[in-house]
């Protein structure tokens, strides 16, 4: 899937919608790396140009994933105008944001991203 479209997605939880993203491995690895950096104030208020009250995590994925399915179909089509420290930044905030949704009431464990194995595009698959 090249695109995220969120309206497609209703009914979904975000984190199914974000186990069918296919990303560069570069890419998911390096924000992997970026998520010890992250802090949410500083960072959505700039990757979402933000000045007011920033919204909760479920609403800042879904325009995180709207900004990174734009991001990924410039990537894809070599548009002059793709910025890759942008789109790792993006990343990085989903991997974030993902880890602050509110969790059913069972025992809880920190999320982390995985790479399927195999050939092509990594998967991300979040794991508890």
């Amino acid at each position: 899937m090249s695109q995220i479209d969120i309206a497609a997605f209703a009914g979904l939880d975000v984190l199914e919608v974000l186990q069918t993203l296919r990303r560069p491995p570069l890419l998911i690895r390096t924000a992997r790396i970026g998520t010890a950096d992250y802090r949410r104030t500083r960072d959505l208020r700039r990757l979402l140009r933000i000045v007011g009250e920033l919204p909760g995590p479920v609403r800042a994925l879904e325009l995180l994933l709207e900004a990174e399915a734009r991001l990924d179909e410039q990537r894809r089509a070599d548009d002059g105008c793709y910025d890759l420290l942008r789109h790792v930044g993006v990343m990085i905030a989903i991997l974030c944001e993902a880890r602050l949704l509110p969790r059913p009431a069972l025992p809880q464990k920190p999320l982390s991203l995985q790479r399927d194995t195999g050939a092509g595009p990594a998967r991300l698959r979040l794991v508890s």
